[in-house]
């Protein structure tokens, strides 16, 4: 059975370099498309390091099933955002997934086909970095729905730019539109006289959009505010107003929410 034929979008967000802040980007794009007023599931398909739960602030919760399928794990009363993860799944935190490709495929394909998300406005997939057997797996259990496309996430510098140039390849390959390119860290605020300092060089996400002709989502700037949220698994969003960080996040979803109208 799939469940994904009542998914209105499918967002996956992509970035061929670890580190980038990948999963904090999507994480705030759920966070604020749900504040927004949609409903929202976040599906995390980094196996090896599932840290979706942690931001959530929802260790330790377990995975549920009904004649459906598996339920997500609700991070509201309402039940208008879910998440599913393998963290859910894992008995000690300190366990590692020390999977070959067959396995993780499989896990992926269960993961796609069998959550019963219900009836959702979005559904964001937050993907390991790389071009790898995961990806892959994503990819063609998701091209009998018509993705809407990735969104793909690097910070500055010349060499995480030049592996999300290689991704931008990836989606060209395998029939993904592209939503756009986020800069995350893009620029330090200090929190007392609100000058900005680009610790990581600034531009470079901008850049290759324009180069490649693709929309440019914003620039994130780093914020210790947002560290520490997703450290204690609170609500960046609602906790931080006045952040430059916020700003650009805010206008990041709204973006987001006015490509629905050019989106198949």
């Amino acid at each position: 059975m799939n469940h994904l034929s009542s998914v209105k979008h499918v967002i996956i967000v992509l970035s061929g370099k670890g580190g980038v802040g990948k999963s904090t980007m999507a994480v705030q794009i759920t966070l604020g498309l749900h504040a927004a007023g949609k409903k929202v599931g976040l599906l995390d398909v980094d196996l090896c390091g599932p840290s979706i739960p942690k931001m959530f602030n929802l260790e330790g919760r377990d995975i549920h099933q009904c004649s459906e399928g598996w339920l997500p794990v609700y991070v509201d009363k309402e039940q208008r955002l879910g998440v599913m993860s393998i963290g859910f799944l894992l008995q000690d935190l300190d366990d590692a997934v020390v999977w070959r490709g067959p396995k993780k495929n499989a896990m992926i394909k269960q993961f796609l086909g069998d959550v019963y998300w219900q009836d959702l406005d979005y559904l964001i997939i937050d993907t390991p970095p790389g071009t790898s057997d995961e990806h892959i797996s994503v990819m063609e259990a998701l091209r009998a729905y018509n993705p809407d496309g990735a969104v793909l996430v690097t910070t500055p510098q010349a060499v995480a730019v030049g592996d999300v140039r290689r991704e931008l390849t990836f989606c060209r390959k395998t029939g993904i539109p592209v939503v756009g390119i986020i800069e995350n860290m893009s620029g330090y605020v200090c929190p007392h006289c609100s000058e900005c300092t680009n610790i990581f060089s600034k531009g470079g996400g901008k850049a290759l959009a324009q180069q490649n002709n693709v929309p440019f989502l914003g620039s994130i700037p780093i914020d210790r505010h947002l560290t520490l949220s997703l450290d204690k698994g609170e609500n960046f969003l609602e906790s931080n107003p006045g952040s430059p960080a916020l700003a650009a996040i805010n206008n990041l979803v709204k973006r987001v929410i006015a490509l629905d109208k050019d989106l198949p």
